[in-house]
């Protein structure tokens, strides 16, 4: 290609996160076709959808030669952890794909707990001490909790969008939590195995990077509430807001956080002789000023990429193209306003456990200071946007000031109708002064 050219993306996903890349990649000057598979009724709007099954690897392989596409992201973990960038990399049909996401070797950092906790301890990386179970071992698994002090932290191995960790005030709680993972199949094949780890008190907060393995940019930091009710309580989600930047996250702390975690997860890769080409996410806590890692994930973030993609004032997929060539990834860099944001989940009541899809939305159109970023959410053949998911929107809002930022994310969200609509109340306000 000429570098005048123009190029060809595909996202694949289907949530708010792909949206949210999917809004900042439409952008770009060196655009020329954007799809997204599946995508949303947001992706429709700026994009291509394709109805496209994320394990029909045919169908795959099919838009991409069709469509020209140059330049692929891989949105979700779960198409990274079972190799599909493996497989297109293994393919002579499909020449010169520049893809966002690492290999399989890689995603194992999010695939696997006992992978990354492993990963961690070999290399030195801050985090809590933990020891791994199997399900055989649930006896020793009972046993081992009584070296801890509560609360006590359990983590399915495996996938678990999101959901698969327990905190337990108590013996008790954390032993259910052992028998719901292991002999309920709570989480499936993901809880074959746990992990137990020690608690650390702290403040969390997520770090991103963009690799080639080599070298890095860091992206907008962000803090997410995973919790399901006001004051972190109840349920882990998904995701039910977030903020950015975070306001302790100072360029003294963030220093410690490259050279403690960022440099010797790099350095770690390279040992393992592990390529990695894309996004790492650091879930971390800062407990008395010092970052330790909870986990790692081997893609952005959701909902911190809808609050994230706002604040990057560069070209993204210039950004992403140039990670064809070493030299060429090393020369770019990063422009991150100083503009603050926030980000505000609407879900589906019921949510993250059983919930209703089909509901109508209403009020979408009345937004216009603040961005709405789709991700449960579709349009039926009468035209109306219905809901589709536990977690239907993101309304992101940004403003000079933290507090501004979540006023107006709180007025537009209250615009927005549709039945057993429910939200946090507190998102970002436990970080205003």
């Amino acid at each position: 290609m000429k570098n005048t050219d123009k190029i060809n993306v595909l996202i694949l996903g289907s949530g708010g996160r792909e949206h949210a890349i999917a809004w900042k990649i439409s952008q770009s000057e060196i655009l020329e076709k954007l799809f997204v598979a599946p995508g949303n009724y947001g992706t429709s709007t700026i994009a291509t959808n394709i109805d496209i099954d994320l394990i029909d690897y045919k169908k795959i392989k099919n838009t991409i030669i069709e469509n020209k596409i140059h330049l692929l992201v891989i949105g979700p973990e779960l198409p990274l952890v079972n190799g599909l960038h493996d497989q297109l990399s293994n393919d002579n049909d499909i020449k010169d794909l520049i893809i966002i996401g690492p290999k399989k070797e890689g995603a194992l950092l999010e695939g696997s707990k006992t992978f990354a906790k492993k990963f961690m301890k070999n290399y030195k990386i801050p985090t809590a001490k933990y020891k791994s179970f199997t399900i055989n071992e649930a006896s020793e698994a009972k046993n081992y909790l009584s070296t801890l002090n509560p609360p006590y932290v359990i983590k399915a191995d495996g996938l678990a969008a999101g959901k698969g960790v327990f905190i337990c005030k108590n013996i008790h709680e954390a032993q259910n939590a052992i028998n719901s993972i292991f002999f309920e199949s709570k989480f499936g094949e993901s809880g074959k195995k746990i992990v137990i780890e020690e608690f650390l008190s702290g403040i969390e907060l997520s770090v991103f990077i963009l690799t080639d393995g080599h070298s890095y940019k860091i992206l907008p930091v962000a803090k997410d509430y995973k919790r399901i009710g006001n004051g972190d309580t109840g349920l882990n989600t998904g995701g039910m807001g977030a903020v950015s930047p975070v306001t302790f996250a100072n360029n003294f702390f963030l220093k410690k956080v490259e050279k403690k975690i960022i440099y010797p997860t790099l350095e770690g890769l390279k040992k393992e002789n592990i390529e990695y080409k894309g996004f790492i996410f650091f879930g971390l806590i800062s407990v008395d000023g010092d970052p330790f890692v909870i986990e790692y994930n081997a893609r952005l973030g959701d909902p911190e990429t809808q609050v994230i993609m706002p604040r990057i004032n560069s070209d993204l997929l210039k950004l992403l193209y140039s990670m064809k060539s070493k030299s060429e990834f090393k020369q770019q860099t990063i422009d991150i306003s100083k503009l603050r944001a926030s980000t505000i989940i609407l879900s589906s009541g019921g949510y993250p456990e059983k919930y209703e899809k089909g509901y109508i939305i209403n009020g979408i159109d009345l937004i216009n200071d603040s961005i709405v970023f789709h991700a449960g959410s579709k349009i039926t053949k009468d035209g109306q946007i219905v809901t589709n998911g536990g977690r239907v929107l993101a309304i992101t809002s940004l403003n000079d000031k933290h507090e501004e930022a979540i006023k107006i994310g709180y007025k537009n969200v209250k615009k927005i109708k549709f039945k057993d609509c429910y939200y946090r109340q507190d998102i970002g306000k436990d970080l205003i002064k």
